[in-house]
């Protein structure tokens, strides 16, 4: 259970914080984006997005495509409705 517990704890750790869900709602709205058009939106330099891009990336919360120098990101929607799942709620509800 400690590994499973690790899992989960790394991607909590990664949406537990209000500038990465603005990025993850913007994501939401707007789908695949460059890093360079999201930034202005997030209202952060480059760096500082990676930064949060990064943790996000690292957590499997989004994805990233290379094409040529930018990189593009959208969420992983798989890895989002699995941190919703029945899988992690058997954990906490015994009655599932």
């Amino acid at each position: 259970m400690d590994s499973f517990f690790e899992k989960y704890e790394l991607k909590f750790k990664a949406i537990a914080d209000k500038k990465r869900l603005q990025i993850m709602n913007i994501l939401t709205q707007k789908g695949e984006m460059c890093v360079c058009d999201l930034a202005p939106m997030v209202d952060m330099a480059q760096s500082k997005l990676s930064y949060h891009l990064k943790i996000l990336l690292d957590a499997n919360i989004i994805t990233k495509e290379t094409r040529g120098t930018w990189s593009y990101y959208q969420l992983n929607q798989d890895e989002l409705n699995h941190l919703l799942s029945h899988e992690l709620c058997c954990v906490f509800k015994p009655t599932c």
